[in-house]
């Protein structure tokens, strides 16, 4: 090391391995203090941390494959704290799965409010990026995404995820009840055909109408959305019946700080 310099590439590592875990400054400053025995301010840790946007703005940026065979859409809230004021504010994350069978982070986007011209601005964002078609789209009842996703990839369908749509109908069903709610449900997106599933909810409807009026209303408005997957083999209706596939990754990023993850990735909003 040259006189009057100092080399501390081997604590940059450390701090980029800690920021990617989640940490935040102030934490990584904390622990290089209590692992090292010296101080690192938070505003070299931010400096150093700073060197990752070039290749988290190159990520954000980089093109896709031209079909994703299906996509999971899910959002994660947090809270933001900006002038004084708590605000909440999502990550919505769009987790694709290739022709190859790979799942690949497509895209994070921070918004407000769910709205068809906000889901408009982020599925025409794949688009200039290259995707040419999305066969499935995987939701869990994201308002205006239909809509948006049609207008940009108009062959696509849209599949409700049955296991959020199974927990809002026993939502108000007590303990007593929950059991025969379920499993007369499960006749409804476990029949082998669609014209069976039909039957079945008209069945659940005469015998829990009058107790549960909205349950089956409920499935009756999202019908459109919830029939896609009778029209494949069980294979495939496994993959797409619900949206746990995106919750795991979800999972993770509520174990970050995400109030770091917003700066990081978009240190210009707001």
């Amino acid at each position: 090391v040259p006189k009057y310099r100092k080399d501390i590439t081997e604590i940059e590592g450390k701090i980029v391995a800690m920021y990617a875990r989640g940490m935040s400054t102030r934490q990584i400053s904390d622990q290089i203090k209590d692992i090292y025995g010296f101080e690192v301010s938070e505003g070299l840790v931010t400096g150093i941390t700073n060197k990752l946007l070039p290749e988290i703005e190159a990520w954000q940026k980089r093109p896709l494959s031209s079909v994703y065979p299906i996509v999971f859409i899910d959002a994660v809230v947090f809270n933001v704290r900006e002038d004084n004021v708590i605000r909440k504010l999502a990550a919505y994350i769009i987790l694709g799965v290739s022709e190859e069978g790979h799942k690949e982070v497509l895209s994070i986007t921070i918004g407000e409010v769910e709205s068809a011209k906000f889901w408009l601005s982020v599925v025409t964002e794949l688009k200039n990026r290259g995707v040419e078609d999305i066969f499935i789209a995987c939701v869990d009842g994201l308002k205006g995404f239909p809509e948006a996703i049609n207008s940009v990839f108009p062959r696509a369908q849209v599949q409700l995820c049955i296991v959020h749509q199974i927990r809002n109908s026993l939502r108000y069903v007590p303990y007593k009840d929950k059991k025969a709610v379920t499993g007369d449900l499960k006749t409804i997106y476990g029949a082998d055909t669609l014209e069976l599933a039909e039957d079945a909810l008209a069945a659940f409807g005469e015998r829990w109408d009058a107790k549960y009026p909205t349950i089956s209303k409920q499935w009756l408005t999202n019908w459109s959305n919830i029939i896609p997957f009778f029209e494949y083999p069980k294979d495939i209706r496994r993959a797409i019946y619900t949206t746990n596939a995106i919750e795991s990754l979800n999972h993770t990023f509520r174990n970050l700080d995400l109030e770091e993850l917003r700066k990081t990735l978009f240190p210009h909003f707001l």
